[in-house]
């Protein structure tokens, strides 16, 4: 069986010795031994047992000792989030191997009333993936390999602690491509893509994970493995349970498998990188785009001119055309018939002669086109080197897409502590990624600007989360995109599937977390 490559425990460490230092700096997160106060929302911990040194004993014979660690300094790590937005006080991580250790430590932990904080790659920006108060911490990312590729059908079942570039490289070599592609794949898992529906830079082109995952494997909270790993395409055998998962953020079950059906690799590629005056004419390119180009189309993302400059300054990448301009954006075409580069020239050179594009390069070389993915891909990376980033991921009607970036930094501009507003997404599928930097975490600040971003994109019929899911940092405003019967209904089966809330509590609908306790 082939092997994933793991998150580094240095690279944990980063992130923690960074969150230690912003803890010095900030108040961030008010905490007492049983309450905290996370973006002004005051939870409760929960009627958890807290773990023992005889809890912590049986687990150890359970997965072997290296696989089970307790102490700051081995702890701490995954105690922070990759936006270094969200910390816990976990004291004990566990790192199964099957899903029958998984099994054994949830039946364990719900027979004791032991909360749960199921955790992949850790790269989530909505703050679900790291534990709030004590939880235990159970990381995949020891169950990572790959079960079985099938030449024929392309579908590709493996664990859920396989590195989604692992994925990648793997099918690569069967002339297959993963459906999802992210900035952050060399360190996000495949559950966890699942656990949240991740979507990505070619969601135009596949769609969600709702629609390549097949089938999977998920333990739920009593210890039952629940073997959906359907590897067909069509079976329409009663409920759809895999679905239950996909996007749940680990809160009704931790998902061990997945089958996902890979799409064949196109023999032929090639990426335009084009510089444009307008929003409007974003959508004018767009319009031609999907009208020309059709099935082979497969992104088209926007970044404005603020992303890309802090990507050149930050980061020291050029930008693929020298002249500067309000908006760029990347078109991706794939195809397996040679003249889909020559397509892209002529419909490009129409567009500079309509004045719709202003500058363009193509290429349809592999060093080319990864450099100028590195550019829309390190964003973030960018961004958080100049200081504490605030990213709203939203859904947003075209027509109103940038609007949002504009009233923000109108809203700003007097703000002496906030260094910079831009926008950067993905305009096939409607996901903005709204940023704002500021010199360090500031919750006055913060109380301004959330409320009006996620109320604003309410009114638009947005949502508040395109991609990332609710986890912690959005519990409060699913209401402002789900209506109260939904959301009534998203509880009852959380409380029907795991009665005790021991699954990652507090995130997504909260089981004792309210502004009114």
């Amino acid at each position: 069986m082939y092997s994933s490559k793991p998150v580094t425990h240095a690279r944990r460490m980063l992130l923690y010795r960074a969150l230690q230092c912003r803890r010095k700096r900030s108040s961030a997160v008010a905490a007492t031994s049983n309450v905290k106060v996370v973006n002004d929302v005051r939870h409760v911990r929960g009627e958890y047992g807290c773990v023992t040194e005889a809890d912590v004993r049986h687990f150890r014979s359970l997965l072997g000792e290296p696989n089970v660690l307790t102490g700051a300094e081995n702890v701490g790590p995954y105690n922070v989030d990759y936006m270094k937005q969200a910390s816990g006080d976990s004291g004990l991580v566990l790192r199964p191997k099957t899903a029958e250790d998984v099994s054994d430590i949830l039946k364990y932990c719900n027979d004791r009333s032991i909360a749960v904080c199921p955790q992949a790659g850790n790269t989530s920006v909505s703050s679900g993936s790291v534990a709030l108060f004590d939880e235990v911490v159970l990381s995949t990312e020891r169950m990572n390999n790959i079960i079985n590729f099938d030449p024929v059908s392309g579908v590709l079942v493996c664990e859920a602690g396989c590195v989604l570039e692992s994925l990648m490289k793997y099918v690569d070599g069967h002339g297959y491509m993963m459906p999802l592609d992210l900035g952050s794949k060399g360190s996000c898992q495949i559950g966890g893509n699942v656990s949240t529906n991740a979507g990505g830079i070619r969601v135009i082109r596949y769609g969600t994970l709702q629609g390549c995952v097949l089938g999977l494997e998920a333990v739920t909270a009593d210890g039952t493995i629940l073997d959906c790993l359907n590897t067909l395409r069509k079976d329409n055998t009663g409920y759809h349970l895999k679905h239950l998962f996909i996007g749940s953020e680990g809160t009704l079950g931790i998902v061990t498998k997945v089958a996902i059906l890979c799409p064949n690799l196109p023999k032929h590629v090639n990426v335009a990188f084009i510089g444009l005056d307008s929003y409007d004419k974003v959508l004018k390119l767009f319009s031609i785009a999907r009208a020309e180009f059709g099935e082979t189309l497969s992104s088209f993302e926007l970044l404005d001119n603020t992303a890309v400059t802090y990507v050149e300054s930050k980061l020291h990448l050029s930008c693929p055309i020298t002249n500067v301009h309000p908006f760029y954006v990347l078109i991706e075409l794939a195809s397996s018939q040679p003249n889909v580069g020559q397509h892209m020239e002529n419909v490009l050179e129409k567009a500079l002669g309509d004045s719709v594009i202003s500058d363009a390069t193509t290429t349809d070389q592999m060093s080319s086109i990864q450099k100028i993915w590195k550019v829309r891909e390190t964003v973030i990376e960018a961004l958080l080197k100049l200081g504490y980033v605030y990213s709203f991921d939203i859904s947003l009607p075209l027509n109103r897409f940038y609007e949002i970036v504009e009233l923000t930094r109108e809203k700003l501009k007097d703000v002496a502590d906030v260094k910079t507003v831009c926008g950067f997404g993905h305009i096939g599928d409607g996901n903005l990624h709204l940023n704002v930097v500021t010199s360090q975490r500031n919750e006055e600040l913060a109380r301004m600007i959330e409320p009006f971003i996620y109320k604003w994109t309410s009114k638009c019929r947005g949502s508040v989360s395109a991609e990332h899911g609710i986890g912690l940092a959005k519990t409060q405003f699913l209401e402002q995109t789900k209506s109260k019967s939904a959301i009534d209904l998203m509880r009852s089966l959380k409380n029907s599937m795991d009665p005790k809330c021991i699954l990652n509590p507090y995130k997504v609908i909260p089981a004792v977390a309210a502004s009114d306790q």
